[in-house]
């Protein structure tokens, strides 16, 4: 892609995030919304390959459909209260269509099924915009309006978004359909406490960004799209190789790594609202998440492949250093003995 394309598309993006965060008029988070689903379709179909093409079209399908039912829900609430105020959500219409409008943005269940074939046909630097920068408007839009919004349905959606995440990524061989599923169900885990303690949704946000900001950095060095291809990586980059395991046993919360942070202090905060069944359900659910983040460390870390494989084996490459990955890397496997500075600003 024309470098100044690339710079274009990029500054629309963030121009498009930063408009809508920053905006209380339900207009200009809307247009800030199409700035961005407009900025990133080319960077989708960028590859000029059919998978890539298909993937840009349903992405744009889902995402008119999830603007549309915004427009439509903050007409709505305007025409019966006079309000365009994002913070202003009265009209009980409005709130179902916007929850369904966000979940839709989000990829949450049971509005998810776009998300894996999305991921799955872009590139990796792509679907980690997707899977971090893309997710912040709508969830941004959904902690302005979380207190006009069903508590019943936003816990639903939460436990079946962790559900179907950690079920339907149990079978998966490919890289970026594991992360996509891995990012359905972290959403559930956000999604659960945003009513309680909003400040808490956003660590969790950012640790999780932090966190897939490093495993697709670490699978976008060594070119590693499917399993197979990960058992054979350990020959070219045995370092990386052994930081990224330690950086999926870290998302998938196992302490003492930093992913441990968000789940134990999402738990302590159920429990603190009496909500104990919610907290026992999407604690175990998590087990599912882990099975599948261990199958991925194990494939990571082995040094000898069980069977024969048809790929070419992969030697050593170039050592270039590569700062930016190592500081993540850090970041996300050694911050939860950090987490009594942290504690006290939630």
């Amino acid at each position: 892609m024309n470098p100044h394309a690339k710079l274009i598309l990029i500054t629309s993006l963030i121009l498009g995030t930063t408009i809508t965060i920053s905006s209380n008029h339900w207009m200009l988070a809307w247009m800030g919304l199409e700035i961005n689903t407009m900025a990133i379709i080319p960077l989708i179909c960028k590859p000029h390959h059919p998978r890539a093409t298909e993937a840009a079209i349903k992405y744009f399908l889902t995402q008119s459909t999830a603007s549309a039912l915004i427009l439509f829900s903050s007409m709505t609430n305007a025409w019966s209260s006079g309000q365009w105020d994002i913070t202003q959500l009265n009209h009980p219409t409005s709130s179902l269509l916007l929850t369904m409008a966000i979940s839709i943005k989000l990829g949450l269940v049971p509005f998810h099924f776009w998300f894996p074939e999305v991921l799955q046909g872009s590139s990796l630097t792509t679907a980690l915009l997707l899977s971090t920068l893309m997710k912040l408007p709508p969830i941004t839009l959904l902690l302005l309006t979380s207190q006009s919004l069903n508590p019943t349905s936003l816990a639903l959606l939460a436990i079946l978004s962790a559900l179907i995440g950690g079920w339907m990524g149990l079978n998966q061989t490919q890289t970026r359909k594991i992360l996509a599923f891995s990012s359905i169900s972290h959403l559930g885990w956000m999604v659960i406490i945003i009513l309680y303690n909003p400040k808490l949704t956003i660590l969790t946000f950012a640790l999780y960004t932090m966190m897939t900001t490093t495993v697709f950095l670490s699978l976008n060095r060594t070119k590693i799209l499917k399993l197979s291809t990960m058992l054979i990586s350990w020959t070219k980059t045995p370092t990386l190789n052994t930081t990224l395991m330690l950086t999926l046993l870290s998302l998938a919360g196992l302490p003492p790594l930093t992913g441990f942070m968000p789940k134990w202090l999402i738990l302590q905060e159920l429990t603190k609202q009496e909500m104990i069944p919610a907290a026992t359900i999407i604690s175990l659910l998590s087990l599912l998440g882990l099975f599948f983040y261990l199958r991925l460390a194990y494939h990571s870390a082995i040094t000898l492949p069980p069977n024969s494989s048809n790929h070419m084996k992969l030697w050593l490459t170039n050592k270039t250093p590569n700062t930016p990955t190592a500081i993540l890397t850090a970041l996300s496997t050694f911050l939860l003995p950090l987490s009594p500075l942290i504690i006290p600003m939630l």
